[in-house]
């Protein structure tokens, strides 16, 4: 029964997270980029609690970590919204929630999530794990990559001189890949179906967004 019931609750919650990005893309695809727009920021909180329940993160080690990443995300862009540090000379915009010092609360967990997650995907290979970390690591960098073409448009952050430089994407490449290790070392492992499908959903929303806007 209980194998049964998480079942279910994986496919609703697989399908609530295309519905909620499937919704966006359409919405802002027939004009109602403003109203969607603004919206991105619950879409994110939607996607983050489905995550918590589905991965899920369930016991003392997960929350831990999780708690850890998020703190360690908020650090490294904390130094870089108020010293300029790792990523660039940038600023967060309204649309990414509550913040703290500048820094989104949402960015932090944002971190957290897309580490669990990217980790989980490459589960999926047999690969051995200097390979898994790494290529968790480049998935996270690849999302990060596309935020950043419609970050501006979002108001999500703004990069002084429009786009970042590539330092940016080194810092996020080697803060990922230490994140990476230490979920290896603490050997987290959650759905891989749910993670699969949150980033695909994620990968396309930001795909459509990037070429949607590029033409405009």
């Amino acid at each position: 029964m209980n194998n049964l019931l998480f079942k279910n609750k994986l496919k609703l919650s697989i399908f609530l997270v295309w519905l909620f990005h499937a919704s966006a893309i359409i919405g802002i695809g027939l004009g109602y980029n403003d109203w969607f727009i603004q919206k991105t920021p619950l879409n994110l909180s939607v996607s983050l609690i489905l995550f918590l329940l589905v991965y899920p993160v369930n016991d003392a080690k997960k929350a831990f970590a999780f708690i850890a990443f998020m703190i360690a995300g908020m650090f490294a862009e904390w130094l870089g919204v108020n010293y300029q540090l790792l990523f660039g000379s940038y600023y967060y915009g309204e649309n990414f929630g509550p913040k703290l010092d500048g820094v989104p609360y949402l960015i932090g967990a944002y971190w957290a999530l897309l580490t669990f997650i990217t980790a989980a995907i490459t589960d999926y290979t047999k690969w051995h794990v200097v390979a898994k970390v790494i290529t968790a690591a480049v998935l996270m960098v690849f999302l990060d990559y596309l935020m950043e073409f419609n970050a501006p448009t979002f108001d999500f952050w703004h990069f002084e001189g429009g786009m970042p430089h590539l330092n940016n994407y080194l810092t996020w490449f080697f803060l990922g890949l230490l994140l990476q290790i230490i979920l290896r070392v603490l050997k987290i492992k959650g759905n891989k179906l749910f993670s699969l499908h949150l980033y695909l959903a994620q990968l396309v929303f930001f795909l459509f967004a990037y070429f949607y806007f590029l033409k405009l």
